[in-house]
C-alpha cells in the first residue's frame, strides 16, 4: 500500500520513517535503478511524477523508497521527502520493469536549489539517482535584441572567452575533485587512526584496572614480604613506563583529532568551492545558450530587413511609375482647363460682340422712332387737304395709332426683339468648366468660384490643384509628398 510523502522537517521515530544508513556515497551503487524523463524544472505547485526502470541488477522489496535529496547531501538521512516504492508484480524477474510515483505538490521543496531523485533500498543504500532540477516557474527568454556588426563582433568574441574560461573551469573542477579524492583516503586513513587511537585508549584503561590490582597487591606482598621490594620496584618503572606510554598515546591522539578536523574542514571548504565552481560552469553554460540564441535572432532580423529593404525599394520604383502617370494626367487635366478657359473667352468675346450689335439695333431703333414721328406729323397736316380721303374716312373710320406707333407696324420691331432676346439669353449665360451647370449674371463672383472650387482638391504643400473626382491621385500625390 502506497503511503503519503512527508517532508523531512516533519521526521520523528516512527514506523512510517523509511530506513536509512550514515553509509558514504563510495559505497553505494547508483547504476541498478534508472530514472527516466527527469525535467531540467519543474513549476511549483502542480504533482511531479517521478519514472524510473528496475534493472536486473536489483530485487525490489517492500521497504525500498524514493527520496527527493538536496544536491551535495552526504547519506541517506539527509532526505526532503519521500514515498515508498510500490512492487512490481513479478518481483524475480530477469528483465527492466519501468515503475512511476507521484509526488504531491504540497511536500515538494519551495526554494530553487538543486535536488535529485534517489532510489533507497530496505538496508538504507543508494540503488540509483537522477540528473539534478529545480523547482521554479518557467520564465520567456526568446528576447529579440537588436546590435549592430560591432556588437555581434563582441558578442563571438566574449563567447570564445567564455568557451576558454568553461574549459579551464573544467580543468580545475577536474584538479579538485582530484584533491577530494586524495582528502577522501587520507581521512580514510586518519578515521584508521583514530580506531587505532581508540584501540589503545581501550587498552590504556585495561592497564590502569590492571595497575590497581597491582598496587593491592604491592600493598599485600609489602606487609607479606619486604624481600619483594625488588619485584616491586620493577614493576614501578614498568608502570611508569606505561604512564609514559599512555601520555604519548594522548598526545598522538589529540594531535590526530586536531588533524583530523582540519581535514574535515578543508573537506567541507573543497566542496563547497566545487559546488560554487558547478554552479559558476552551470551558469555560463546558460549564458553561452542564451548568446547563440541571441546571435540566431539577430542574423534572423538582418535577413528580415534586407528583405524589407527590397520590398521598400520595389514600392519606391512603384510609386514613381505612379507619380510619372500622375504628372501625365495632371497635365492632360491642366490642358483641358486651359481649353475650358479658352471656351470661356471666346463665349466673352461672342457677348461682347452681341453686346455691340445690341448697342447698333438701339441707336437704330431710336433713328426709326424719330423717322416714325416725322410721318405721323406729315400726315396730320395732309388729313384735311384731300377730301376723298376725309369721305374715306367717314365711310369707314380708322382708329387713330397710338402715340409712338407706326400705322402699318415698325417693321424692325421682329429683328430688334430677337436681338434682344438673344443678347439677353448670351448675357445670362455663366456655366462652371466642372459639371457644366448654368449660373444668372447677376450672381456674385465669389459664389461662382466657391463653386467651381468645391470640385477641387488642393495640395497644402505645393498648392496643386485636383479635381475631386480624382481622389486617388490626389492620395497618391500627398503621399509622394510623404516619400521625399
Amino acid at each position: 500500500m502506497q503511503k503519503t510523502a512527508r517532508p523531512a522537517s516533519m521526521m520523528d521515530e516512527t514506523l512510517d520513517e523509511p530506513p536509512t544508513s550514515a553509509v558514504l556515497l563510495d559505497n553505494c551503487h547508483f547504476s541498478q535503478v534508472i530514472f527516466n524523463n527527469v525535467e531540467k524544472f519543474y513549476v511549483p505547485g502542480g504533482d511531479v511524477i517521478c519514472c524510473y526502470t528496475l534493472t536486473h541488477n536489483i530485487v525490489p522489496r517492500g521497504k525500498d523508497w524514493v527520496g527527493i535529496f538536496r544536491v551535495g547531501w552526504k547519506t541517506t538521512r539527509e532526505y526532503y521527502t519521500f514515498m515508498w516504492a510500490p512492487l512490481p508484480s513479478d518481483v524475480h524477474g530477469d528483465t527492466a520493469v519501468q515503475q512511476q510515483i507521484q509526488f504531491k505538490a504540497y511536500y515538494l521543496p519551495k526554494d530553487d536549489e538543486y535536488y535529485q531523485f534517489c532510489y533507497i533500498d530496505q538496508d538504507g543504500m543508494v540503488r540509483g539517482a537522477s540528473v539534478p532540477f529545480q523547482f521554479r516557474a518557467e520564465t520567456e527568454d526568446d528576447i529579440l535584441v537588436v546590435t549592430t556588426q560591432g556588437e555581434v563582433e563582441e558578442i563571438e568574441l566574449q563567447n570564445k572567452n567564455l568557451l576558454k574560461e568553461n574549459e579551464e573551469l573544467q580543468a580545475t573542477c577536474a584538479s579538485l575533485q582530484k584533491q577530494n579524492t586524495e582528502l577522501q583516503e587520507e581521512l580514510k586513513k586518519t578515521q584508521k587512526l583514530q580506531n587505532g587511537l581508540e584501540s589503545l585508549r581501550s587498552s590504556t584503561e585495561k592497564m590502569e584496572l590492571e595497575l590497581n590490582s597491582l598496587k593491592k597487591e604491592n600493598k599485600h606482598l609489602k606487609e607479606l614480604d619486604e624481600c619483594r621490594e625488588a619485584e616491586l620496584h620493577q614493576f614501578k618503572e614498568q608502570i611508569q613506563n606505561v604512564t609514559s606510554e599512555k601520555v604519548n598515546l594522548e598526545t598522538r591522539l589529540k594531535t590526530a583529532l586536531d588533524r583530523m578536523d582540519q581535514l574535515q574542514s578543508q573537506v567541507l571548504n573543497y566542496e563547497k568551492d566545487m559546488d560554487n565552481l558547478v554552479r559558476m560552469d552551470h551558469d555560463k553554460t546558460e549564458q553561452l545558450e542564451s548568446l547563440k540564441g541571441e546571435n540566431r535572432q539577430l542574423c534572423m532580423t538582418v535577413t528580415q530587413q534586407k528583405e524589407q529593404k527590397k520590398e521598400l525599394e520595389h514600392r519606391l520604383e512603384n510609386l514613381k511609375g505612379t507619380e510619372a502617370n500622375l504628372s501625365l494626367r495632371l497635365q492632360n487635366e491642366q490642358q483641358q482647363n486651359r481649353d475650358l478657359m479658352k471656351e470661356l473667352e471666346e463665349q466673352r468675346h461672342l457677348f461682347q460682340m452681341l453686346q455691340a450689335k445690341k448697342n447698333e439695333s438701339d441707336e437704330e431703333k431710336q433713328k426709326l422712332r424719330e423717322e416714325n414721328d416725322t410721318l405721323l406729323r406729315h400726315l396730320s397736316q395732309t388729313r384735311d387737304v384731300s377730301s376723298f380721303s376725309a369721305a374715306s374716312q367717314a365711310q369707314a373710320p380708322v382708329p387713330a395709332p397710338e402715340a409712338g406707333c407706326l400705322v402699318f407696324g415698325n417693321p424692325y420691331y421682329a429683328a430688334e426683339a430677337n436681338l434682344e432676346s438673344k443678347a439677353a439669353r448670351t448675357d445670362s449665360i455663366r456655366k462652371c468648366p466642372m459639371c457644366d451647370d448654368i449660373f444668372p449674371e447677376d450672381i456674385e463672383a465669389s459664389d461662382y468660384e466657391a463653386h467651381v472650387q468645391s470640385h477641387l482638391l488642393e495640395c497644402p504643400l505645393c498648392n496643386e490643384t485636383f479635381e475631386k473626382s480624382n481622389q486617388q491621385v490626389f492620395d497618391d500625390h500627398i503621399f509622394c509628398h510623404g516619400l521625399e
